[in-house]
C-alpha cells in the first residue's frame, strides 16, 4: 500500500499524463473544488483540540487525518501548472 505522503504526487501526475490530455471541463471542475463551510469548521475543531488537549481519540484522528489527506491531495492536483492553462480553453 502506497504511503499519504506518495499518493497525493502521483495522482497530480496522473490529471495531466502525457498519454492523454484532460479535457477543459475536467480541469475547470478540479480547479473548483472545495471544501464545505462545515468542513472547514469540523478541520478547525479539531486541529484546535489537539492542539489544546494534544490528544484526539481514534475516531477523530482517523477524521482529521482523512481531512489532511484529501486536503494535500486537492492541493497537488489544483498546483499541477498546467491546470489553468488547460481549463482556460473552455
Amino acid at each position: 500500500m502506497l504511503s499519504a505522503n506518495r499518493e497525493p504526487g502521483i495522482w497530480g501526475a496522473l490529471m495531466l499524463s502525457p498519454e492523454g490530455e484532460l479535457l477543459p471541463e475536467a480541469a475547470e471542475y478540479l480547479l473548483s473544488i472545495r471544501f464545505a463551510d462545515s468542513d472547514v469548521d469540523r478541520m478547525r475543531q479539531l486541529a484546535a483540540e489537539r492542539s489544546e488537549t494534544g490528544e484526539l481519540t481514534d475516531e477523530e484522528r482517523a477524521e482529521f487525518d482523512s481531512y489532511l489527506h484529501i486536503g494535500n491531495l486537492l492541493a497537488v492536483i489544483q498546483s499541477n501548472p498546467g491546470l489553468p492553462s488547460v481549463a482556460g480553453r473552455l
